[in-house]
């Protein structure tokens, strides 16, 4: 497995494709902006969206989606949630290419899984799902990261963790994909409901209690769908919940804080180039939790403030007014 494509440009996907470089594979880095892709490819650096941090020159950008994903042994697909279903569409992913989906959120028009929209979308790809505690610049610096990387296929997950595995880079194989897709694609949420905290500096104790009964919410509706909520206790759940909702550098962490401290959602997201995927993750997991008959009174605070127009000082009247129940 030497050559690796990577599906976006973003942070995520510009830290992803200078691991893989870092683990001794050629790496072909797909940006939708032709202008990123040729800034990388002249200055070894995404300023746009990873600054400051000096990439491989080996690492070659192009805005061809076919020319990335030609002659791919693994394909990481990178791209923000709400779009892959169309770039995988357009990209015609070869049959037995391992298919490694990055993209953390739940499609918000049908409220599937990222591993149900691929499955659909490129149905005869080997899919698995890398997942965990990753903040894009500290991954392109090197520092020491775990992530968890799950596939049905314990083939797969092997030959994908020796390729993309360093000291400083460490994949934890799993077999239950869709736990890990579901502890990355909520946490999204959980962390905006931390950041709304922090915005009306409600103080630490709240935020202690978010992230607990968050992950309890996380595990229920991870549970209706088969999942294994044991994984939900690892690096794709509990991991990547305690770093997310715990800084600021979070995007979803810096969203809900500047709705706490009163901005309306158009205005806590002007002039941003990142994408927060809770936002859209929120709505998509009620959709499907309605379906699945599972309460989530923390996902659907968060749409409320989102979409709604609901008082932020409301809505936590309204949680913090929640009959008691037993924690289990």
């Amino acid at each position: 497995m030497q050559r690796i494509a990577v599906i976006g440009a973003g942070a995520w996907g510009t830290a992803l494709a200078t691991v893989a470089r870092r683990a001794g594979r050629d790496v072909v880095l797909y940006a939708h902006e032709p202008q990123t892709a040729a800034t990388i490819n002249a200055n070894h650096e995404n300023r746009v969206f990873l600054p400051d941090i000096a990439l491989d020159p080996a690492i070659t950008a192009t805005d061809d989606l076919v020319r990335a994903t030609d002659g791919a042994d693994a394909i990481l697909m990178v791209t923000p949630a709400q779009y892959l279903r169309s770039t995988l569409t357009a990209m015609r992913a070869a049959a037995g290419v391992p298919l490694v989906i990055c993209a953390k959120g739940i499609e918000l028009d049908t409220g599937k899984l990222m591993n149900e929209v691929a499955e659909e979308a490129a149905p005869e790809a080997a899919l698995a799902v890398l997942s965990g505690p990753t903040f894009a610049a500290e991954v392109a610096r090197g520092l020491p990261t775990a992530v968890t990387l799950a596939s049905a296929s314990a083939d797969t997950t092997a030959v994908l963790a020796g390729a993309l595995g360093t000291p400083s880079f460490r994949p934890y194989t799993a077999s239950d994909l869709v736990g890990a897709e579901v502890g990355g694609a909520l946490k999204n949420v959980i962390e905006i409901a931390c950041g709304i905290v922090e915005g009306r500096t409600l103080g630490q104790n709240a935020r202690a209690a978010i992230i607990a009964r968050g992950l309890a919410e996380i595990a229920r509706f991870a549970s209706a769908l088969g999942a294994d909520p044991r994984t939900l206790m690892g690096l794709s759940g509990l991991g990547d919940l305690t770093l997310t909702c715990t800084s600021t550098a979070s995007r979803n962490y810096s969203l809900g804080a500047a709705l706490g401290n009163g901005a309306s959602y158009a205005e806590a997201i002007a002039g941003k180039d990142s994408v927060a995927e809770g936002a859209t993750t929120a709505p998509a997991v009620l959709t499907r939790a309605a379906a699945l008959g599972v309460e989530m009174p923390i996902c659907a605070a968060v749409t409320a403030i989102l979409y709604d127009g609901a008082s932020v000082e409301e809505t936590i009247t309204e949680i913090l007014a929640r009959p008691l129940r037993a924690e289990d």
